[in-house]
């Protein structure tokens, strides 16, 4: 299964884009061959439908990682168990970490580095209703 740094960056882009409620490419990424990235968007939005379809359809490494931003350990573990070692420094980015933010820059990723600040700040300021988002 592909991690999310084996994307396009066209499609990495739209991806950005389901965090800003943009129906219209989100609808395009699902119509298009990319609803893990949908599921997974909602997921960390706090879709338990979305987390499901994840686990269900074999992205079990995409659930983990909506797991490691919501700070689970074993999650944490279960991405480094798994030689996901990217996903592990996006979910520290998604948590604004230093270490992460600057390996993002140094490896010029800052389109993926918006991406996860962007879940930063929803996360941050946000009250999850997860009753709101069907997948």
């Amino acid at each position: 299964m592909p991690d999310l740094i084996q994307y396009p960056p066209k499609i990495l882009v739209a991806f950005g884009e389901t965090f800003f409620d943009n129906k219209e490419i989100t609808n395009w990424l699902l119509k298009n061959g990319y609803p893990e990235l949908v599921a997974l968007s909602y997921s960390i939005q706090g879709s338990e439908d979305a987390f499901a379809w994840l686990m269900k359809n074999g992205f079990p490494h995409f659930a983990a990682l909506d797991s490691a931003i919501d700070e689970d350990q074993k999650a944490y573990q279960w991405l480094k168990n798994n030689n996901y070692l990217f996903l592990i420094v996006f979910a520290d980015a998604c948590h604004g970490k230093k270490e992460a933010v600057d390996w993002f820059v140094r490896n010029k990723l800052e389109g993926l580095l918006r991406i996860a600040l962007r879940i930063k700040e929803i996360r941050d300021n946000k009250t999850f209703d997860y009753h709101k988002l069907h997948f």
